[in-house]
This record gives structure tokens, sequence and C-alpha cells, in this order.
């Protein structure tokens, strides 16, 4: 029998709304037509397919919903506003991004310097911060793309965009930012702030499915595509479109508009007493990130002297999933390369857990929660050599 999970990893996935789920089953069954296709049965899914770009232009703040271009996931995104850029500004040759970038981001724009291109990334403060004094003098006239993320991802640090956006454009350079963890948490304007060229967002994170994103790209941006094929997406992104997650992403960004209030007073009052509750009852623990700008849904622990691994292995057998960082690095043994970058201690840095929230999490959850932690941790450092030598 499969038990509820309590579930604290929203960063990683979240899950399907009912809603969503809901809107796309019929793409899934009767209306199964190419929307490329000329007869009436193919201009009925188009319309459907632009009915969601629509919604995803709202929950953005876009201009127009023609600057939304549907993609695979976020990292897609990503990659394709890098290397457009790299083929509509060839005689520029340097990038500027972050340390604590996704590696969705670090790993393209390294590749890219295997490939001539000179790659600054920004460093960061004991609490996540950039380094703004860095920023400036790192921009310069021979810097083809700015591309920082609007929120981390480990620490739900949120950066300070429109203000980099215009440092960018200042010397003529594009912008762009990898919103995947921000978009449903806070609210957009993007019509309001013509600095941000590109940004990239990805369905997963808010309750939809997996396997569909998009890229916003301003208008008037020269855009190369990263798919080539067909005419699909206005040229712009070849391949037949995924209709029923689209259209499940467009469910999603509906409910993400309608939510954003709760998100940042229910959700956030839930991440809090967790955080609160964690910092008065159990022994050296730190709260990673910066406490006056990051995500409502996010808090990044670190549990000293204890490895992060054993943390979760404890927490499953309660049925409570959280993590120890990105999931697109599990599997690697070394501590997190964002609270690296940030300096934390390597017995800090190991024993560090996100617990990430969603609207569908509860008080009851976080009561639960809270109920098993102090108990795991007295195990774990029971067996803990640092802890053992720390308290010689």
């Amino acid at each position: 029998m499969i038990r509820k999970a309590v579930y604290f990893d929203n960063n990683a996935t979240t899950r399907v709304a009912p809603e969503v789920r809901d809107a796309m089953l019929p793409f899934l069954d009767e209306f199964y037509a190419n929307p490329s296709s000329i007869h009436r049965f193919g201009g009925q899914l188009a319309a459907c397919v632009e009915e969601a770009r629509a919604k995803m232009a709202a929950l953005l703040g876009a201009e127009q919903p023609s600057e939304i271009l549907f993609t695979s996931c976020g990292t897609e995104s990503d990659s394709s506003a890098l290397l457009s850029a790299a083929s509509t500004c060839p005689k520029r040759r340097k990038i500027v991004t972050t340390t604590v970038e996704h590696p969705a981001i670090l790993n393209r724009v390294r590749d890219l310097a295997r490939h001539g291109y000179r790659v600054t990334e920004i460093p960061v403060d004991g609490k996540g911060r950039l380094d703004m004094d860095f920023v400036r003098t790192a921009i310069d006239d021979d810097t083809l793309i700015v591309s920082i993320m609007w929120a981390n991802n480990e620490t739900g640090n949120v950066y300070p965009v429109e203000e980099l956006s215009e440092m960018a454009h200042s010397v003529g350079a594009l912008f762009h930012t990898d919103a995947v963890q921000a978009v449903g948490k806070v609210p957009f304007r993007l019509s309001s702030m013509p600095g941000i060229d590109m940004l990239s967002l990805s369905g997963h994170k808010v309750h939809a499915p997996k396997g569909v994103g998009a890229l916003y790209i301003r208008r008037g941006v020269r855009f190369h595509p990263f798919v080539l094929g067909g005419h699909q997406e206005s040229g712009r992104r070849a391949g037949t479109e995924n209709v029923a997650s689209i259209v499940g992403m467009g469910k999603a960004a509906e409910l993400a508009l309608a939510g954003i209030e709760e998100e940042n007073t229910r959700v956030r009052a839930l991440r809090d007493k967790l955080e609160k509750a964690v910092l008065e009852t159990i022994p050296c623990v730190r709260v990673n990130g910066d406490p006056e700008h990051r995500l409502p849904n996010t808090t990044n622990i670190s549990f000293e002297y204890i490895e992060g691994e054993s943390i979760l292995m404890l927490l499953d057998l309660d049925n409570i999933c959280a993590s120890s960082g990105s999931a697109c690095t599990t599997g690697s043994l070394e501590p997190s390369h964002v609270l690296r970058a940030m300096g934390v201690p390597y017995t800090a840095a190991h024993g560090a857990i996100r617990f990430s929230f969603s609207r569908y999490n509860t008080e009851e959850e976080v009561d639960f929660t809270l109920s098993k932690l102090p108990g795991i941790m007295e195990k774990l450092r029971a067996i803990s050599p640092y802890w053992s030598r720390r308290n010689k």
C-alpha cells in the first residue's frame, strides 16, 4: 500500500494540480489532431495552444502572448536563450553569470567557454547575495549576454534582476534570467521591465506536468532557434507541439496567477513555522541564504556535524520528502556548489536540507515533521565523529 508522502520537495518538482490534470485529459483522448494541420480538427487544437500561450503571458505580465515560446523544459529554454545570443551577436565573446546558477546555465556557459567564449562568474557573499560592484566591473562592451537567475533553487534567494538587466543594457548586452523557481511564487510584470530580454520557466515547478516549459522572448529581440526543423512556434522551435502538456501548463499558469497571494501568506507562514521551531528546538543549526530577499516557500537549513543524506534517509522512513540541494545534482557526494560558493563551512554544508513548500502543504504536515526532526538529529549526532569531536 502506498502511503501519502509529506512532501516538502516542491523546488524539485510539484504535484500536477487536479484542475490541470482535468484540463489535459481530453487532449490525451478525443482531441488528438496535429495543431499544424489545416483542417478544422487541427485548428481547434491550435486555438487551445494559443489560449494557453495567452494564460502564460498573463502570469508573466508580458506585453503580448506572441512573446511566449513553448519548449520541453527549463533546461531547453536556458540553452535556447544562450545559444541564440551567441548566434545573433557573434562579435561579442563574453558571458556574465554567477557562481550559484543552476547546472542548466553553468554547464552550458562552461561548454561555450571551451568554444572560445570568456565566462565571468559573479561571486556571492555568505548569505548568497551578489557582489554588485563586481557585476558593474564585469559587464563591459564585449559582453554578449548576462544570465542571472531570478531566484535560487537551493536557498530561495531572490536577485535584483531589474537592476541587473539595466546594467546589461547600458553596454548593449542582452539579459536573460532563469526564473524556473520564481514563476508562480512572486508577481511578474515583464511589460514594465524592458531590460529583461529572455526568461526561462518550467511547467513542473508550477503544478503542470514534466516535459513542458517556456521561454519568454521580449518583442524585438532577435532569436535563432535551438531546435531546427518545421515551422512550429512561428519558426522559433521545431517539433509538433505537446498540446496536452501545453494546455496543462496554461491552466497551471491561470491557477498560479490566482494563488500568488496564498504563496506569500499561508505558504510563507508554514515555511516560517518550520524554520522558527527548528532554530528553537535543535542545537547547532543555521539557515542558509538571505532572510530578507527570498522566495516565500523555501528554507535551506544546515544541521551541523551530520551528513545530509543520513537525515534524508531517516526522514524518508517517516515518508517525509525533502532534499539536500538541486535534484539535478543528486548522486554527487560533493556538497552543494551554491553553499560552497557562499563559503558555508564543510560541517554545515554537508548537513544542509532544503524544505520547499507548495499550496498543497498543511500545518498538520509541518507539525508532524517537527515531531520527528529532534529525534532524528539526536540519533545521528550520537554516531557522528564530528559531533563527538566538537563536544570533547
